[in-house]
């Protein structure tokens, strides 16, 4: 019995961790598009420019 709890939470934590990978990767393309969108806005209304 002890073997198979064991088991179960080695293959509880596994799939955490293994969703937690895409969880991490997805939010990090989502700031990375922000950021770029912020870019093309402060582009489009010559922020960027110096005079």
């Amino acid at each position: 019995m002890k073997r198979l709890t064991a088991l179960l939470l080695l293959a509880m934590f596994s799939a955490a961790t293994l969703s937690a990978c895409n969880t991490v990767k997805g939010a990090g393309q989502d700031v990375q598009k922000v950021g770029e969108k912020m870019e093309e806005g402060a582009e489009n209304t010559g922020g960027t420019s110096r005079p």
